[in-house]
C-alpha cells in the first residue's frame, strides 16, 4: 500500500470531516503538495494537479508557499510560538493590530481564534454595550436580541448559529435550541430598482420598529451573503440599516470574515454603501490562509463605554488570543494587501470570469450566473451531486467545492488569466455534467 493509500485508508476509518457523514461519505483526496494556486492531489491510484478555485475556503488569497508569509512565519518561529495574552503583549500582535488599524475604519482591536469566534465576540460586545447603556440610565435591561438577515450565515458556534437563517440556513435543525433572534427579509439584489429597495426598507422597518425595545444590535454580511447563496445585495439597504441603527440606538455589526480585504472589489464590503459599522469582524484571508486568526474591531469610544460598564471589560478571553505565529503572518499578509495590487487583481478576476461564464446564462437549467468582485457563482435548478461534481472538476484540473445548487469559485488573487480561464472551463464542465445527469434522471422516470 502506497503512503497516499495509507493516509486515505486511515482517514476513512478515523477522521470526521466538516459537513460530511462517517457512513457512505464521499471519497477523500490526499493533498501531497501545494504551491502558488495549485494543489497536488492523490486519489489512492493517481496523482492530479488542480487549480484551487476555493482558495482553501476563501482565505488563501496570496497563494500557497508565499515567500513573504513563509519568511514572517519562520522568523517568528525562531523567537517563540505562543504566549498567553492575558497580562502580556508582544511585537507580533502589536504589528498585526497596527496593520489592521491602518486599513480599517475602526481603531480598537480584539484578536480572536476564528471567524465564528469573532462573531461570538461581536454578539457579546453588542450585548455588553446595551448593558452598559442601561446601567448608565439606571434602567432594566430588555435589549438582548439581535436582528439578522434571512439568507445569512455567520458561523458554526452556538451564538453564530442563532443569527444564521433559521429556516433555509445550514443550521435550521438547531433553530429551536439556539437563542431566538429577529430576522429581517433578505435584501434585494445588488442592482435592484429603487422600488424594490423601498419595499424592502418598509418591511425591515416594520420588524425593527416592532422589536425596538428588544434589540441590542443588527448583524449583516455586508453586500454579499456567502454560504447563504453567494448573493450580492443592495448597498442602499445597508445604508438604510446604518440609519435605523443610529435612530434606534442599536449596534451595527458587519461580519466581513468572507468579504474583507478586497474580495468584493472594495477593501471592506461596507465601503460599497459608504458606511462604517459599530463593530467589524474579520478573519479568513487576514492571515493569507496560513493560520487561524480573526479580529473584532470597534471604536475606542465604544470600547471605553463597555469598559466603564458592569463587568469592566469585554468578557471573552481565548487561550490562543494574539498567537504570535498567527499575528506575525497577519501583519505580513496585510502588508501585501496595503500595497494595493489586490484591486487590479480582483477587477481582472471579475472581468475574466464574467466573460468565460457568460455562455452558461443560455443553458436550460441555469437559474443565474453571478460574478461580483473575485466571486463567481452559477446557480442551477437542481441540487449538486457533490461526488460527481468533484470528479468532473478534478478531471478538468480544478478544485471546486459546490454546495446546494451552486457551483462557485472564490480564487486566490494571484491567479493568472490562464488560471482563471481553466477555472471557468472546469466550472462549465461541472454545470453541464450536473444538468445532463438531472435530465437523464427525468428521462429515466418518464420511460419507467
Amino acid at each position: 500500500m502506497s503512503p497516499e493509500q495509507q493516509i486515505l485508508e486511515y482517514d476513512r476509518r478515523h477522521v470526521w470531516h466538516p459537513y460530511a457523514p462517517t457512513v457512505g461519505a464521499d471519497p477523500m483526496l490526499a493533498v501531497t503538495a501545494a504551491n502558488g494556486v495549485r494543489l497536488q492531489l492523490h486519489d489512492g491510484e493517481r496523482h492530479h494537479e488542480v487549480i484551487d478555485a476555493m482558495a482553501s475556503w476563501w482565505c488563501q488569497i496570496h497563494g500557497y508557499r508565499n515567500p513573504v508569509l513563509d519568511e514572517a512565519l519562520n522568523r517568528q518561529r525562531s523567537q517563540f510560538s505562543h504566549v498567553m495574552f492575558g497580562g502580556l503583549t508582544h511585537k507580533a500582535a502589536v504589528d498585526a493590530v497596527t496593520a489592521l488599524v491602518e486599513l480599517a475604519p475602526l481603531d480598537r482591536v480584539f484578536l480572536g481564534d476564528s471567524g465564528s469566534v469573532g462573531v461570538e465576540v461581536s454578539l457579546k460586545l453588542a450585548r455588553q454595550v446595551q448593558i452598559a447603556r442601561t446601567a448608565a440610565r439606571g434602567g432594566t435591561l430588555t435589549r438582548t436580541r439581535i436582528a439578522a438577515l434571512r439568507g445569512a450565515y455567520h458561523g458554526d458556534t452556538l451564538g453564530a448559529m442563532s443569527v444564521c437563517d433559521p429556516i433555509g440556513g445550514m443550521h435550521a435543525m438547531f433553530s429551536d435550541s439556539v437563542p431566538q433572534q429577529i430576522f429581517l427579509p433578505r435584501p434585494p439584489a445588488f442592482a435592484a430598482e429603487a422600488t424594490e429597495v423601498e419595499a424592502w426598507c418598509h418591511e425591515a422597518d416594520e420588524v425593527l420598529d416592532d422589536h425596538r425595545d428588544d434589540l441590542a444590535g443588527i448583524i449583516v454580511e455586508p453586500i454579499l451573503q456567502g454560504a447563504g447563496g453567494m448573493w450580492p445585495w443592495s448597498p442602499s439597504c445597508l445604508k438604510h440599516l446604518r440609519r435605523r441603527a443610529d435612530e434606534l440606538d442599536l449596534v451595527l455589526i458587519a461580519d466581513e470574515v468572507a468579504t474583507g480585504f478586497g474580495r468584493t472589489g472594495k477593501l471592506f464590503a461596507c465601503e460599497w454603501a459608504d458606511v462604517v459599522p459599530d463593530i467589524m469582524v474579520v478573519g479568513k484571508s487576514m492571515t493569507g490562509g496560513y493560520l487561524t486568526q480573526s479580529a473584532v474591531l470597534c471604536s475606542d469610544e465604544l470600547a471605553s463605554e463597555v469598559s466603564r460598564g458592569p463587568g469592566g471589560s469585554l468578557m471573552h478571553g481565548p487561550t490562543f488570543m494574539g498567537n504570535p505565529l498567527a499575528s506575525a503572518v497577519t501583519a505580513a499578509s496585510l502588508a501585501i494587501i496595503s500595497q494595493g495590487q489586490w484591486n487590479d487583481d480582483v477587477t481582472r478576476i471579475a472581468e475574466v470570469m464574467s466573460r468565460e461564464l457568460a455562455s452558461l446564462r443560455n443553458e436550460p437549467g441555469v437559474i443565474d450566473v453571478r460574478v461580483f468582485g473575485a466571486i463567481a457563482a452559477v446557480q442551477v435548478d437542481t441540487p449538486i451531486n457533490m461526488r460527481r461534481a468533484t470528479r468532473t472538476a478534478v478531471e478538468n484540473g480544478v478544485w471546486l467545492r459546490p454546495f446546494r445548487d451552486l457551483v462557485y469559485a472564490m480564487p486566490p488573487y494571484i491567479c493568472t488569466n490562464d488560471d482563471l480561464e481553466a477555472m471557468a472551463a472546469g466550472m462549465r464542465a461541472v454545470v453541464i455534467d450536473q444538468l445532463d445527469a438531472a435530465q437523464d434522471k427525468i428521462n429515466h422516470r418518464k420511460e419507467s
